[in-house]
């Protein structure tokens, strides 16, 4: 762990932090976007899982939340082929499955608190673990919650703080693990979310939402 903290302590002091920052401001704005726009992101998670970020980008960019929102199944499934997306027919089924939670989405995350609201997403949307319902809600101006894709589980083995990548992550092990990376998140006095783009940063150089 002290080895990791020292790296996440470079970047803090360094041209990173500003871009880490500017990341956080983007995300902390979508409490001010309507519905739509807030299932747009809930569609670009869905996307995420088992599949490039770079990918669900290009995907959420060309159908955008109007299409998301209303577009034919078949139209949805052509646009994530053209961007050559695994599982486009259970991706495209998830999405239209989704739709009836574009009016109460927002309001219930509001309601509920992050970990409140990520019980529920996950009980209530199909295609959403807590990996994916976590980086939907840190999108969308969550501070608290680890989002665990392969990127951070890499670097937690790196860095010492798991001695494998664990096979399957039910949701004990979810929250044993998301404990794990919170307690860096705390030494270092900063948020998980701030914690996710630096490791991010040092996973792939960039940062990404």
């Amino acid at each position: 762990m002290k080895r990791l903290i020292e790296e996440v302590e470079k970047l803090k002091n360094s041209p990173v932090k500003e871009k880490v920052t500017e990341g956080l401001a983007r995300f902390h704005q979508y409490k001010n976007l309507d519905e739509k726009q807030w299932f747009s992101e809930l569609c670009f998670c869905i996307l995420t899982a088992n599949s490039k970020q770079e990918t669900a980008i290009k995907i959420q960019d060309e159908l955008g939340a109007e299409g998301f929102a209303n577009k034919a199944p078949d139209e949805i499934t052509k646009v994530i082929i053209k961007h050559k997306h695994r599982f486009h027919n259970n991706k495209t089924r998830f999405i239209v499955e989704a739709r009836p939670h574009i009016p109460v989405l927002k309001g219930k995350v509001n309601e509920l608190g992050e970990h409140e609201a990520r019980e529920w997403i996950v009980m209530s949307i199909k295609g959403l673990g807590y990996k994916e319902a976590s980086h939907f809600l840190r999108n969308t101006g969550a501070k608290n919650l680890a989002i665990l894709d392969r990127h951070v589980l890499s670097m937690m083995v790196d860095y010492g703080l798991l001695r494998e990548k664990p096979k399957a992550l039910s949701r004990k092990i979810y929250l044993e693990i998301e404990e794990k990376f919170n307690t860096v998140a705390r030494k270092l006095d900063i948020t998980p979310a701030e914690l996710d783009m630096y490791v991010w940063y040092m996973k792939v150089n960039d940062v990404y939402k």
